[in-house]
């Protein structure tokens, strides 16, 4: 998928990333899927975290739809690079109601820069899904310095 060489271990170095993004914490939203250039974030479902109709809140679902786009690019990364989003646009679909709530990123283009992404949030009641969130998002390479 890239013309890029990752980490023997992505899936290892997403996870020990992810287990620092203190926000993710604070959601409760875990990694599900993590695979080269795709990655799921699941949150369940929790009331303070809606709006005032009782939807999951656009802000939390963007939130996940992000976090999920910039890992699917870091999966394609080399050791020691990170990623940050540089820019996404968001059309949500349908009200965000169910019992969890899945974001899913997939890479649509790598680059030795900025790589495009797919980002797609569904709202699960039971095993019935929704699409209630679609996107892309740009990711960035970076090198801490």
């Amino acid at each position: 998928m890239s013309e890029h060489v990752s980490s023997p271990d992505p899936a290892a170095r997403v996870k020990a990333s992810f287990d620092q993004q203190s926000v993710m914490r604070l959601l409760g939203a875990g990694l599900e899927v993590v695979e080269r250039g795709r990655v799921d974030i699941v949150l369940p479902y929790r009331a303070d975290l809606c709006q005032q109709n009782g939807f999951l809140h656009a802000g939390i679902s963007t939130t996940i739809a992000d976090s999920a786009g910039g890992y699917a690019a870091f999966t394609l990364f080399n050791a020691g690079e990170d990623v940050l989003t540089s820019e996404f646009k968001m059309n949500f679909l349908a009200p965000a109601k169910g019992d969890r709530f899945v974001a899913s990123g997939r890479v649509v283009k790598p680059g030795k820069r900025l790589s495009i992404c797919q980002v797609e949030v569904h709202a699960y009641e039971g095993e019935q899904a929704t699409l209630c969130v679609i996107g892309l998002l740009t990711a960035v390479r970076v090198t801490p310095r």
